[in-house]
């Protein structure tokens, strides 16, 4: 349910209705008696959350999340972090022994 602004035309009382959409506009001033209230224009229906425990940033995207981490300075994501060197070597570094010759088993 909506919260309506009202103003009276005659004594410029205004104050906030909270009714159904449903429900016609209010025409009496609480104030002065009089049948001169006007309905006015809200600023939108984007969703407000009053009160404690309400956020705006805990619906952002991970993409958004993300690029915030990112520009926190400071801060280090995963995809910042560069992965430890491995040697230079292009081949396998493994140790071989030299096999002992036959020669040295005979003599």
């Amino acid at each position: 349910m909506p919260t309506y602004d009202y103003r009276c035309n005659a004594c410029d009382h205004r104050f906030e209705a909270f009714q159904s959409m449903k429900d016609a506009p209010k025409r009496k001033c609480p104030k002065c008696a009089k049948n001169a209230l006007e309905r006015l224009i809200g600023t939108g229906a984007a969703v407000l959350f009053k009160g404690s425990g309400f956020y705006q940033t805990d619906y952002r995207t991970e993409g958004y999340k993300k690029s915030a981490a990112a520009d926190a300075p400071g801060t280090a994501t995963k995809a910042d972090a560069k992965p430890e060197s491995k040697p230079a070597s292009s081949s396998p570094s493994v140790e071989t022994k030299p096999k002992p010759s036959a020669k040295a088993k005979g003599d």
